[in-house]
């Protein structure tokens, strides 16, 4: 029988459990305690301020673990990142009729024998048994395992130390946190806080807070986060070498970019040549090739002033409006679903080209979405909420596009790298509660109108009524007759709004760069600093002073040297991909290749419902990517989601084997009125013939050895398989489509450089 009651104790069989947590409580409570039951340490440990933090520190209530959507994890529920101390007590010491703690013996607790690894546990070892978490949680459960959320003293503070400073790479730097509460104490919390590097390429961190810097210069940024609040530590992490020969600065991105890397100690790489400017720009702003007439005379045009003229008249053209409606439809999700589509889809692209084409400042360009009311033959704009139609998806699409802040978390629980809860997602949610929809003459459209009314939104979990209120700043009451998007708007494009300007030009950057100065570019947060914020405030001041002028914006970055500066990385900038020391290089997006493609082998690419010649980048929605298996293979996006990582970049063995093999980039070499039949037939000199197809793939001339291979090839006798001649002006075309053939498969005409 002993053995009996000694196993099922150990075991912690639930009456056992019951029997041990009265016993518990009245014997930590009074006199005759036995030693064992006696508290480790005489102040009373904190469940909201000491062991919720622990759990934190464990990684137990984080959402692959016992915060798992659902019913966490076997059974154990604990709310995410312990922003519901209440609940988490309720399910660790009442839930399962007390099975997990053991007052009568704490150290026999199932919640300490998991976690310490004594017991089998699919979370693995969380705590070792003669460490300071485990005998805080056996204090606490010594002690009665009581709740404390009525009299604890609440966070009110919380910071790191240092928070910024320069550190030398291989070099360490031990971080100190430090929690003020309430009732004015100040505690060192450093062994319970948690640490992440935004960038673990460049700086790793420890549980106890130790940053080591690895090799790779820059800046990087420690999160470390306590009780659902969060600091940051930012360093900069020196190269040291010497920074000669810098380009003049042309505006204040020079300035900026140029005086970041001589505090880095990284030399920046030359301006690049006239013909890799061209290129460049022009896919940059047109989403196109420059024609062979373009290259020709700007590298005959001996004007100082040539690229800035190049980069004004690329903004006058349609092209530049082609390309950037391409970007924003398939961000606004204008996709088709349906037959019944093709009107909203046609109209909501056009009314978007047609913005840009005329310059719409941005603000209101925004302002006329989001306020959007009638039909979508009379006001296209409203072809948003067709996709769009729930206020939760709204707000959150809004939010992350337009703002930069991604809100999905907020919606069940507080924001883990934030700080905005679900009080802050619903009040945003109210601007849109007033939309109203009803069926129109026009077959699948509604009509979108404002009803009358108060906005609210109702708290999921709480089930407060929370009226519109924007990101940390209050609204004024609005009325029943005023539409709340219209205040929405107003606030989105106030002088001070910290998210609207800084967004969008975080955006233009990274299209521009490749990499943003905030990256996502779509998650800014206080948690997520730019490496060079000096630069990000003064595009966003620029661009706020221009009267949120697009045009005005990609003006100023592309006549910056900085943008300017040449793909070759010198011996000290190979490994740069923050800092913008030189040109990134990237893969051509999928309707910007397809259309090169058709431009150097001169053909066109026919697609449904639209007229002949209509290029890829001008494409309205996404049904056209089940037509084009080009397009699939390449990675056009669907229009499903705001995040512009949607859009495939990386490369694969596919798209490997559809430009070498592809039955459609065949026909389109073999084309009987493509360039590689008129080359043929050309009376020019071969090598004028040579030089026209590395200026239009390339808009430059070819070197000494690939005009001479080229040549080489070109009138190379041809045999056929059974030993005859080929005739010759057969065996010049076919070598004109090998070397077409052979110029779309190399890297600098797959990548802008």
């Amino acid at each position: 029988m002993f053995l009996l009651c000694r196993d099922l104790w150990r075991n912690q069989h639930p009456f056992f459990g019951a029997i041990s947590l009265a016993l518990g409580i009245l014997v930590t409570a009074g006199a005759n305690a036995a030693d064992v039951l006696q508290p480790q340490v005489n102040k009373p440990v904190s469940f909201v301020n000491e062991v919720i933090p622990v759990l934190t520190k464990s990684g137990c209530n984080v959402g692959v673990c016992h915060a798992k959507a659902g019913n966490g994890q076997n059974g154990f529920q604990l709310s995410l990142l312990g922003f519901e101390p209440a609940e988490d007590f309720d399910h660790l010491v009442r839930e399962a009729r007390t099975r997990r703690l053991f007052i009568g013996a704490p150290e026999r607790s199932l919640l300490l024998l998991k976690a310490s690894g004594q017991v089998a546990h699919g979370g693995g070892v969380r705590m070792s048994t003669t460490s300071e978490d485990f005998a805080l949680l056996t204090a606490w459960i010594r002690q009665g395992a009581q709740y404390d959320g009525a009299i604890a003293p609440k966070l009110s503070s919380f910071e790191v130390q240092p928070d910024h400073g320069s550190i030398q790479r291989q070099q360490t730097q031990q971080l100190k946190a430090v929690a003020r509460y309430s009732d004015g104490t100040e505690r060192d919390v450093t062994g319970m806080a948690l640490y992440e590097s935004n960038d673990r390429a460049m700086a790793e961190v420890s549980e106890r807070g130790l940053v080591k810097i690895l090799d790779l210069s820059g800046n990087v940024a420690v999160m470390v986060r306590y009780q659902g609040q969060v600091a940051v530590y930012s360093a900069s992490v020196p190269l040291g070498a010497p920074v000669v020969n810098v380009p003049a600065a042309k505006n204040f991105v020079d300035e900026q970019v140029f005086s970041n890397l001589i505090k880095l100690g990284i030399p920046p790489s030359p301006v690049c040549d006239d013909a890799t400017f061209l290129r460049r720009v022009t896919l940059d702003i047109g989403g196109r090739l420059p024609t062979e007439a373009e290259s020709a005379a700007f590298l005959a045009n001996q004007d100082p002033n040539k690229r800035d003229a190049a980069i004004d008249e690329l903004l006058r053209s349609p092209d530049y409006a082609d390309y950037f409606a391409n970007k924003w439809t398939a961000l606004l999700k204008n996709r088709r679903d349906d037959s019944s589509d093709i009107v909203s889809n046609f109209a909501f692209h056009a009314w978007v080209r047609d913005s840009l084409l005329a310059n719409k400042p941005y603000d209101q360009f925004v302002r006329e979405l989001l306020a959007a009311t009638g039909t979508v033959i009379g006001n296209p704009p409203v072809a948003w909420y067709k996709r769009v139609k729930e206020p939760k998806q709204q707000l959150e699409d809004v939010a992350q596009l337009f703002l930069g802040v991604r809100m999905q978390c907020a919606q069940c629980h507080h924001h883990p790298f934030e700080r905005w809860s679900q009080d802050d997602y619903y009040s945003l949610a109210a601007f849109f509660s007033q939309v109203g929809r009803k069926p129109s003459s026009t077959r699948g459209e509604d009509l979108i109108f404002h009803k009358r009314g108060i906005a609210v939104a109702n708290n999921m979990k709480t089930g407060a009524a929370l009226k519109p209120a924007a990101l940390g700043d209050a609204i004024p009451d609005i009325t029943a007759d005023e539409d709340p998007r219209l205040k929405l708007a107003d606030w989105m494009a106030s002088r001070n709004n910290p998210f609207f300007a800084k967004s969008l030009v975080n955006r233009y950057w990274k299209h521009f760069f490749q990499r943003g100065l905030i990256e996502p570019e779509d998650d800014i947060r206080d948690t997520n600093p730019p490496t060079n914020p000096a630069l990000l405030a003064a595009l966003e001041q620029q661009f706020i002073t221009s009267g949120f002028d697009l045009k005005d914006l990609v003006r100023v970055i592309t006549r910056s040297h900085a943008y300017q500066l040449s793909e070759v990385p010198n011996e000290y900038n190979l490994v740069d991909r923050q800092n913008y020391s030189r040109y990134y290089p990237r893969r051509l997006q999928a309707e910007v290749l397809l259309d090169a493609i058709d431009q150097l082998a001169g053909t066109q690419t026919d697609f449904t419902n639209l007229p002949p010649g209509t290029r890829a980048v001008g494409l309205p929605d996404n049904s056209y990517n089940q037509s084009s298996p080009f397009l699939r293979v390449f990675g056009r996006p669907e229009g499903e989601s705001v995040c512009e990582c949607e859009r495939v970049q990386s490369s694969s063995l596919a798209q490997s084997l559809h430009l070498i093999n592809a039955p459609d980039i065949k026909a389109k070499l073999a084309s009987p009125t493509g360039r590689a039949e008129r080359l043929a037939k050309d009376p020019r000199p071969i090598e004028d013939r040579i030089r026209e197809l590395y200026r239009s793939a390339f808009s430059r001339e070819p070197r000494p050895d690939e005009l001479k291979t080229a040549q080489a090839y070109l009138t190379e006798a041809a045999i056929s398989a059974d030993g005859k001649p080929v005739d010759p002006q057969k065996a010049l075309r076919e070598n004109f489509q090998d070397l077409i053939w052979a110029l779309i498969n190399t890297k600098e005409f797959l990548f802008n450089h």
